[in-house]
């Protein structure tokens, strides 16, 4: 801008809309996968307060991390927290050890995060595992969660069919609230059926309970690594893209840093891994958070702070589901994650000559199979990218 032009001052709009963008943001992630976490945490061996606090703590951190870094850079990045770890951790449940390899595992997997951020050969080295592949061992991942809901329609129809209903309706009229309306239903339906102990609500108010971490070769292996893997490949790869599709371009290094001490820090605290965002980015960074590429860092701003206001409930969600039927739970859980099977599932066909490398990468995955202690996401990855660099030799 020239020195003689006006200066516009900001308008309401300026400030309301990208206000309202991260607000949307936040709940639609919030809501469409607080069952896929608690869940996890539970399956895990985590105890009702043990789960709430990991969800409480991961909410205080995601807010603290989207507030200070986009108020600070005036950019609209904005971090989220691990979804597709979550669901692998909802496959494999509880390890040797219980809850506190969980959390040791999570402290893990957050150093690894941490290295990458420090060490350059790393972070290609992640950056180097083809997409096909990271898109087929997601999708292995996810399969059995998303069985969930026709299995739980083939065992509990009459409370499984509206949550299905509830869903598709929402597909139909407003796509974006398809899961959290399916949360609402399950919720109802929850409240109609389900018989809470006395005493089940104790002790509700949020809370953060220490978690001793242990560690373990079978918990680092088994849930450290994958979540590591899964988080870089399908978390803060596709987030850096997403940012760099909206016109941004971010120095990945200190992001890595950043989640990765704060995934570090909630995991003392029972809580899971932090990253960028990849698809709530698209609506705090694109034109829906406003029009001025410079004035859509509000957004974020606005999705932490309320993460900090949905976190309040995390200790009152974790009991009422610890008291749910779990194959509910698991239901409305993989409805949440359709739509991600659906876009790995794609990613990892999409190539011609990569797609058999994929599907063995997928079925071995989705196969639960465990040799020499190692489970099965290593192994789908190994063979599906071996079995890629064995045809492209033989294509030359």
């Amino acid at each position: 801008m020239d020195a003689g032009s006006p200066t516009l001052a900001p308008t309401r709009k300026d400030f309301l809309q990208p206000i309202m963008a991260g607000a949307l943001a936040a709940v639609v992630g919030y809501a469409s996968t607080f069952t896929v976490v608690l869940a996890a945490l539970t399956a895990g061996g985590a105890t009702p307060q043990q789960a709430g606090s990991g969800l409480f703590s991961v909410c205080l951190a995601l807010g603290v991390l989207n507030m200070v870094v986009a108020w600070r850079v005036r950019v609209p990045v904005s971090f989220a927290w691990t979804t597709p770890g979550m669901a692998f951790l909802l496959t494999v449940g509880e390890p040797v050890g219980g809850f506190p390899a969980v959390a040791g595992a999570f402290l893990v997997a957050a150093g690894l995060i941490v290295l990458t951020g420090l060490v350059k050969p790393l972070a290609r080295l992640i950056a180097a595992i083809p997409a096909a592949i990271a898109n087929a061992m997601l999708a292995g991942m996810l399969l059995t969660l998303c069985l969930a809901p026709v299995t739980a329609l083939a065992e509990a129809p009459m409370l499984a069919a509206p949550i299905l209903l509830a869903w598709m309706l929402g597909l139909r009229f407003a796509r974006r609230y398809a899961v959290p309306i399916a949360v609402l239903v399950t919720g109802i339906v929850l409240a109609l059926t389900t018989h809470l102990p006395p005493g089940a609500l104790d002790g509700t108010w949020p809370a953060l309970v220490f978690v001793m971490p242990e560690f373990s070769w079978d918990a680092v292996v088994r849930i450290a690594l994958p979540i590591y893997v899964v988080t870089m490949a399908s978390q803060n790869l596709p987030g850096i893209a997403v940012m760099k599709a909206n016109g941004y371009t971010i120095a990945p290094a200190p992001v890595f840093v950043m989640t990765g001490l704060a995934s570090a820090g909630t995991a003392l605290f029972g809580g899971h891994t932090t990253n960028l965002a990849a698809i709530t980015a698209a609506i705090c960074a694109g034109p829906e958070a406003h029009p001025d590429p410079e004035k859509r860092w509000p957004a974020p701003v606005a999705a932490g702070a309320t993460y900090i206001l949905l976190g309040l409930a995390a200790s009152l969600a974790a009991a009422f589901i610890a008291a749910s039927p779990p194959l509910l739970i698991q239901a409305v859980a993989g409805l949440a994650l359709l739509s991600s099977l659906a876009s790995a599932l794609a990613g990892a066909l999409d190539l011609e000559e990569a797609r058999l490398p994929a599907i063995l990468t997928f079925i071995a995955t989705a196969s639960g199979i465990t040799i020499l202690g190692i489970g099965a996401p290593f192994w789908g990855l190994v063979g599906g990218i071996a079995l890629l660099i064995l045809l492209r030799k033989r294509a030359a």
